[in-house]
């Protein structure tokens, strides 16, 4: 077995199966799917390790969130193996390799263009299509969604993005629009949109997603 294999298993016994992610799909996703090859070659040493890890090239800071946050994400989405799926600033795509796993087509947005265009190199999956889009905008084209995944934390109500689901589709993702961020599960239901905390969790917010600045006189 080799080092990084080794790393993966450690990662899924010591960091996902330990925060209560007992979903076999989701396990067999994240032991199968190669972290490393999401990750700059210069940081692949970091690869498995329980952060969130700074893929960036440019400017704008971008994330794969950490291992153990993604496992509960992908759990509490539920997603079904011919769900329709948008995965918002995707980074390298890391989380979108693994949603690809567990529906039937997934969409992945990135707004760093540079990003993007190595996700869809390191992607190469016929059930993946990933775009240079704003996160806030989600993919009008592909929708609506079954399910909608953050690869990251917004500060604000996401309407564009709960506009694209599906009746009966689900957004999951982390809220930091109150001083104690956690993840939620926002459901769409006979047009209305129910709002459930799930968990405490952290992560970075995503472009376009941050509170507006306040005004100081």
């Amino acid at each position: 077995m080799s080092g990084f294999s080794t790393a993966r298993l450690k990662m899924v016994d010591g960091q996902v199966r330990t925060n209560d992610v007992t979903d076999r799909r989701v396990l067999d996703a994240m032991l199968t799917v190669p972290r490393e090859a999401f990750v700059p070659a210069d940081r692949q040493a970091l690869a498995y390790l329980d952060l969130d890890l700074d893929v960036s090239e440019g400017a704008a800071k971008r994330f794969l969130i950490k291992p153990q946050l993604t496992g509960k994400l992908l759990q509490a989405a539920e997603i079904g193996e011919g769900d329709n799926v948008l995965v918002v600033g995707c980074a390298t795509g890391y989380l979108a390799a693994l949603t690809a796993k567990l529906a039937g087509q997934v969409t992945a947005t990135e707004c760093d263009s540079a990003l993007a265009a190595k996700a869809k190199a390191a992607l190469n999956l016929a059930n993946v299509t990933c775009k240079a889009a704003a996160c806030a905008d989600g993919d009008p084209s592909a929708a609506p969604y079954d399910v909608i995944i953050l690869n990251g934390a917004t500060e604000v109500t996401p309407e564009a993005l709960l506009g694209q689901l599906k009746e009966g589709g689900r957004l999951v993702g982390v809220s930091a629009e109150s001083r104690l961020p956690r993840a939620i599960i926002v459901t769409h239901t006979h047009g209305e949109f129910g709002h459930r905390a799930l968990f405490d969790a952290a992560a970075p917010v995503l472009p376009g997603l941050e509170r507006a600045a306040a005004f100081v006189f």
